[in-house]
């Protein structure tokens, strides 16, 4: 986090969108125009304070290759440059997610009453076990 609260903002300069053709419906335009955006945005090598970079790449999102890259493909509107804002504002979100940091857990105590069901839903559910076995055998006696 910045010393103000708010998150560090993505530098457009750091940012490669290149446009392609989007896929799927939209008639003879979708073949003719290239209005989907690919955007490409290096973590490691990007301005991004030491500990938001950290948490970015420490993320499992998919969106987020290997070698630190993260690619967004946006092909939702038809025009260029709003798939171009909204592929910015879904790699902001990104590092706004990152830049908050993970609350601590506190470790706590289960309550005594609940120890107690669940030891109780433990019983009833062996006894309904036991019971569904054949006569004879050596059902559950509890």
């Amino acid at each position: 986090m910045t010393p103000h609260g708010a998150s560090p903002r993505v530098d457009p300069a750091e940012v490669e969108i290149s446009a392609i053709r989007a896929q799927g419906a939209g008639g003879q335009n979708v073949n003719k125009v290239s209005n989907a955006v690919h955007l490409r945005f290096d973590v490691r090598a990007s301005s991004l304070p030491t500990e938001v970079r950290q948490r970015l790449l420490a993320s499992h999102d998919a969106r987020i290759s290997a070698d630190g890259v993260v690619v967004i493909k946006a092909q939702t509107h038809r025009s260029l440059e709003r798939n171009r804002a909204d592929a910015l504002a879904r790699l902001q979100a990104m590092v706004d997610a990152a830049a908050t940091p993970p609350r601590e857990r506190r470790a706590t105590q289960p309550t005594r009453a609940s120890v107690q069901r669940r030891l109780q839903r433990k019983a009833l559910h062996a006894r309904v076990k036991a019971a569904r076995g054949k006569l004879g055998t050596k059902a559950f006696e509890g």
